[in-house]
């Protein structure tokens, strides 16, 4: 069947051989086992569940987070002939009822959802009247509450599965999970005894580099013009600095968009599409934007401010490269952003146990800000990855280009919060 898998893709994405894993992916697939594929932004994760539905009679559920998202696959797919749509709220009661009863006549071989629709208990009436042989779970790390982007609606997905009058093969795909985290996902989705397939975190075209201590402002001014005419992004951690950014850029000349959730519908709409049809080069965003996003030949994501964790930042820096091609991903750090994401995080309802976890992410990103030795170790071993090189000779530490700093001792603040947080836990 894999032959068959082999001309589908050239039939409707011209390529004539899979990527590295994805061949693995869909071959686990298509022996009907539960399938856990962590793949790197830009590796190809919807193609490895769009194949078995082509090959497969019914209809194969697709449950994404966003809606940008689920529009550009289902645009894409519709402009490739491959039959698909989606039902979330940005349809009317009437248009959703209509794509439902054009699913159960079979006329879509996709059907994307969000995770919170699955908690209707009319939608899901309506979805045990289809053929369903294969749901994929996309941003699969959003089922664990120790990854970087907890949803307590993805908890719904194994409920929903389990009511389901035939049980179809079930497929996750993320592209940042820890090892803990992989486990929190095989668990809360019900996978059983899946094929699990990491194919990797490294992106052997992008140029990691943190700069301590820069003046942010003139920083980003002298940047941009060492890269004028190339497509970026950069990102801040606040919809104020991100609208200080954007006043700055416009003071000296450069046109950019900007996009945060302080925004109107519209006015995000048009900025993501300007972007990505490069009608306007620059974007400056919150971590709101980029979720899904494929475009090609950003040449260089810049933080402004430090991420509250590795996973964040490995995910927002590998939008860019996605063609291959030679990319820069820039962190600039001073130590009030630690101050920042501490504010950020207490002022977050959550659990005392998982804000424990969050604590100690943020300390990593805060080790990887000072460290001196390989930053591309580092995020590998970060992952799980302990067999990298010890150097890479393509970050700003191993080029020892003026970013890397005489070693520095890491602030023992957010130790000794996590101290005091354990100590709480136990009593």
């Amino acid at each position: 069947m894999l032959a068959d898998a082999l001309q589908l893709l050239k039939q409707y994405y011209g390529y004539d051989n899979f990527r590295p894993g994805q061949a693995k992916i869909v071959a686990s697939i298509l022996q009907n086992t539960d399938t856990l594929g962590i793949m790197p932004t830009g590796g190809g994760k919807s193609i490895c569940y769009q194949i078995p539905a082509l090959l497969w009679p019914g209809t194969t559920m697709v449950i994404s987070p966003l809606i940008s998202l689920m529009k550009d696959q289902v645009d894409t797919l519709n402009g490739l002939g491959i039959a698909a749509a989606f039902i979330n709220s940005s349809l009317s009661a009437q248009a959703a009822r209509e794509r439902l009863q054009a699913a159960r006549q079979g006329r879509y071989k996709l059907l994307y959802t969000a995770p919170e629709r699955l908690q209707s208990e009319g939608f899901r009436t309506h979805l045990k009247s289809l053929n369903i042989p294969l749901v994929a779970v996309d941003e699969a790390h959003c089922v664990s509450q120790w990854g970087h982007d907890f949803r307590p609606s993805y908890l719904a997905i194994a409920d929903l599965i389990s009511h389901l009058p035939s049980r179809p093969v079930v497929t996750a795909f993320t592209a940042t999970a820890t090892e803990a985290v992989v486990e929190d996902i095989a668990k809360h989705l019900g996978l059983v005894k899946p094929g699990i397939f990491l194919t990797g975190f490294d992106r052997v075209n992008l140029a990691y580099a943190v700069w301590r201590g820069a003046d942010k402002q003139q920083f980003i001014l002298q940047f941009l013009k060492a890269k004028a005419g190339q497509s970026g992004i950069i990102y801040a951690a606040t919809r104020k600095e991100v609208d200080q950014i954007h006043h700055l850029l416009a003071q000296n000349g450069w046109r950019a968009n900007r996009y945060h959730a302080g925004l109107g519908e519209k006015e995000r709409s048009a900025a993501q599409e300007a972007f990505l049809d490069d009608h306007v080069r620059l974007m400056v965003a919150t971590n709101a934007f980029g979720m899904g996003i494929d475009k090609p030949n950003v040449r260089f994501v810049l933080h402004y401010t430090m991420p509250k964790n590795m996973e964040s930042y490995y995910q927002e820096a590998g939008r860019a490269g996605r063609d291959g091609e030679p990319s820069e991903c820039v962190l600039l750090f001073g130590p009030q952003d630690i101050a920042l994401q501490k504010f950020l995080l207490e002022r977050g309802q959550i659990s005392p146990e998982r804000k424990l976890g969050e604590y100690k992410k943020l300390q990593a990103m805060v080790d990887y800000c000072y460290t001196t030795a390989c930053l591309r170790r580092f995020i590998l071993n970060y992952f799980g990855e302990h067999e990298a090189s010890e150097t890479c000779d393509n970050c700003s530490n191993c080029r020892n280009v003026g970013a890397r700093a005489k070693a520095v001792a890491v602030p023992s603040g957010i130790f000794s919060f996590i101290g005091r947080m354990r100590e709480l836990l136990r009593s």
